[in-house]
């Protein structure tokens, strides 16, 4: 680091600390003002869903209101495709051997930045492997913004909201990346609290790289680890990256962003790593994201460089097609530039496109009609799987098609919006993906 920047920097972090000293000990406890989603191990209410499928007899219910479709539960791709296969016998190799390391990336827009059914999804991967994980991967500080929720399976503190800026803006000063999201502060007394919050797995990371950048003068952020305060190890200012290097393992960090008078500073994501074996699953979600709101991300290709997935789930579509209109032609455009983007960072990537869930609309007088563009988003999906190499995993058949979505909200498993699940809702679809996910892998041929 440059010494004018680090005399600076070293400066500012004293007048933090004393400004701390003078005044107290602000918490950097507080975490999310949301409820808990529930943990992966809480009891599901689907029992009886699932096993009206498996036998009907048994149960006194019409088909209308238990529709889930176990028998298609599947992925459905060409067998000759390279990325697929390679990608699955990669993922065989590390679960076998505990040599390796695979990234799974999910993207997507709500019902990705809950993280509710990712972690599901995550939960079934790390048994799978049956060794300590791999580090959390990418993540971002979504509750740093006091309009965000946060996936449960780590917290976040902040001395103060930051400002938010989201994909789905008409327009925003600051370039966004892979994240689709980023926070910003011009406050030197606000930092950000990162703990992790799923006891079942040792998530903990040797190198931490921050993705952001100052604007106006340039100072560096500050990481806190214990008691102990660190400078950036090495800094990549060609790509907005700030690396952090530990010789023990770190679990809980608070990150300080000393601005002075007229600065600001922009957090795109936080990349957690830590040189283990096994399988990292990383989400991407952004409330109310569409598949152009992704293309309008400059650094897009720049970061997934870092990331480096093996394998990217969509999950993006709902928005898109929820609108007056739906343009079908525009959709598998706008896919397919995505997939030349990703592939851009990894030729080798593999892709599950996911078809959107059953949703409705909420009309006038706060009646709700069902939204019809479910099939033309499913035809969307199959094709694009067939042009890309890819495999589609049909969460609208399963669910049980047009319309299911109201007997999935009179199980407690959707939202009076028709549109989102709940707890218990994403964590059947995390068994459901799961199910599909790894059947690949129980078949002796591909």
């Amino acid at each position: 680091m440059d010494s004018h920047r680090k005399i600076i920097t070293f400066l500012l972090a004293l007048f933090i600390w004393g400004a701390y000293s003078a005044f107290g000990q602000v918490d950097l406890t507080a975490t999310d003002s949301l409820p808990d989603m529930p943990t992966c191990t809480d009891t599901l209410v689907v029992d009886t869903i699932v096993t009206y499928v498996e036998n009907a007899d048994d149960l006194d219910e019409t088909p209308e209101e238990t529709e889930i479709r176990i028998e298609i539960d599947t992925l459905y791709w060409e067998r000759d495709s390279y990325t697929l296969k390679h990608f699955y016998e990669k993922l065989d190799r590390v679960l076998k051997t505990h040599q390796g390391h695979v990234h799974i990336i999910q993207m997507g827009g709500s019902h990705i930045q809950a993280g509710t059914m990712t972690h599901r999804f995550r939960k079934h991967l790390l048994d799978e492997y049956d060794a300590p994980p791999a580090a959390r991967g990418f993540i971002f500080p979504y509750s740093a913004a006091s309009t965000c929720n946060n996936p449960s399976d780590y917290r976040i503190g902040k001395e103060r909201p930051f400002n938010l800026i989201r994909n789905v803006y008409q327009s925003y000063d600051f370039p966004l990346g892979a994240s689709g999201i980023a926070v910003w502060n011009a406050d030197t007394l606000n930092s950000i609290t990162i703990r992790m919050n799923a006891p079942e797995y040792d998530f903990v990371a040797d190198t931490i790289i921050l993705l952001g950048k100052a604007y106006g003068w340039p100072i560096d952020p500050i990481l806190k680890e214990d008691t102990i305060y660190h400078f950036p190890d090495s800094i990549d200012f060609d790509n907005d990256r700030y690396y952090f290097y530990f010789d023990r393992p770190v679990k809980d960090f608070t990150l300080y962003f000393p601005c002075s008078k007229g600065d600001t500073f922009v957090v795109n994501g936080i990349l957690l790593k830590n040189g283990r074996p096994g399988v990292t699953l990383s989400s991407i979600g952004v409330n109310g994201a569409q598949t152009s709101s992704y293309l309008r991300c400059k650094n897009l290709t720049r970061d997934m460089q870092l990331l480096q997935p093996d394998l990217v789930i969509f999950n993006i579509g709902v928005n898109d097609a929820y609108g007056s209109s739906f343009d079908s032609v525009a959709f598998k455009n706008n896919y397919l530039k995505l997939v030349t983007r990703i592939r851009e960072a990894n030729p080798d990537c593999a892709f599950i496109f996911v078809t959107n869930n059953d949703t409705w609309k909420r009309g006038k007088r706060g009646r709700y009609y069902v939204n019809k563009t479910g099939p033309m988003v499913q035809d969307v999906m199959y094709r694009l799987a067939d042009q890309t190499g890819g495999a589609v995993w049909d969460q609208f058949a399963v669910m049980g098609g047009l319309k299911s979505m109201e007997s999935w909200r009179k199980k407690g498993l959707a939202q009076k919006d028709r549109v989102h699940f709940t707890a218990s809702g994403y964590n059947l679809m995390g068994d459901l993906f799961w199910d599909a996910f790894i059947r690949e892998l129980k078949m002796e041929k591909r």
